[in-house]
């Protein structure tokens, strides 16, 4: 299964259920306020941990952990986002903006990952 899902319960539900029935999951993190594709890997979700910036990452391990997951393959950053910048006042909150060339390049990653688990490369 591969999650491009933005919302953090659903992401969780997902994880969960595939986690309880055995089935492979390959979860996509945060690819917002990025704009260097190269940096984008696939790993563990534990080697998000080393500093990669990715708020839905540490919520993600924090949450999985509560639910007895510690280990989830995931797409993620090893970028540092940047801040972001919108106009107006949201209270100190603006959503991550994306630009059009990273995103994509998370799912070719994902797709290459399952592409090679099926040829089982």
């Amino acid at each position: 299964v591969v999650d491009a899902i933005d919302t953090v319960t659903a992401k969780l539900h997902l994880a969960q259920e595939c986690a309880a029935r055995g089935v492979p999951l390959v979860s996509c993190l945060g690819t917002g306020n990025r704009l260097d594709p190269g940096k984008l890997c696939i790993g563990d979700l534990a080697e998000t941990a080393n500093g990669c910036g990715c708020g839905l990452a540490r919520v993600m391990r924090r949450e999985l952990r509560k639910r007895g997951i510690t280990s989830l393959t995931v797409c993620y950053s090893r970028e540092q986002p940047l801040a972001a910048v919108a106009p107006g006042d949201n209270n100190g909150r603006h959503p991550p903006g994306s630009i059009a060339f990273v995103p994509p390049v998370a799912g070719y990653l994902i797709a290459a990952h399952v592409a090679r688990a099926l040829l089982q490369i």
